[in-house]
């Protein structure tokens, strides 16, 4: 009688355990591990999503901790706002980047030098390449064109694979 009651014990805890939602916590800035919310303790099967260090995004990071503009980054991200184009001369497209670290970062994309990005879409990866300039909000990037003058390092943009530049 013991034996089928430790039994019974035994599949019910296991029932509840398998019935629980499972919990993704953080156990590192960039690496999050599945656990089991009733003990804190790694499942055997744990599976990590580790996001690799984007050493544009520590740069961009740095320059606005330090309020530093006319800072050269490439970096990526992934569009998390579209925002209505400027179209006071010279014209911008206007988008928020979000970075690994949480900062979002406005994108100032000249589109009297560049193609415009018709196609960009919300939650999306984009890489880009420009200046960083620092405000409150959290900083601009622009320069992501060509220099027709050839005298400023060219910038751009790749989103979907294609450059925009």
């Amino acid at each position: 009688m013991q034996q089928k009651s430790t039994i019974v014990i035994t599949l019910v805890a296991l029932a509840a355990l398998l019935a629980a939602p499972l919990v993704i916590s953080p156990v590192h800035k960039n690496k999050h591990v599945v656990r089991s919310p009733v003990s804190e303790a790694p499942l055997e099967a744990e599976t990590e999503r580790v996001a690799p260090e984007d050493p544009g995004v520590q740069q961009i990071a740095q320059a606005s901790a330090e309020r530093r503009s006319g800072v050269p980054v490439s970096a990526t991200g992934t569009v998390t706002r579209i925002l209505p184009d400027d179209l006071n001369p010279p014209r911008h497209q206007k988008f928020l980047v979000g970075l690994s670290n949480g900062q979002t970062v406005l994108i100032s994309h000249n589109i009297d030098l560049a193609p415009r990005i018709n196609v960009l879409q919300l939650n999306t990866p984009i890489a880009f390449k420009g200046d960083f300039e620092w405000n409150e909000k959290g900083g601009v990037v622009h320069w992501t064109h060509h220099d027709p003058d050839g005298s400023h390092e060219a910038g751009w943009i790749n989103y979907g694979g294609q450059y925009y530049q």
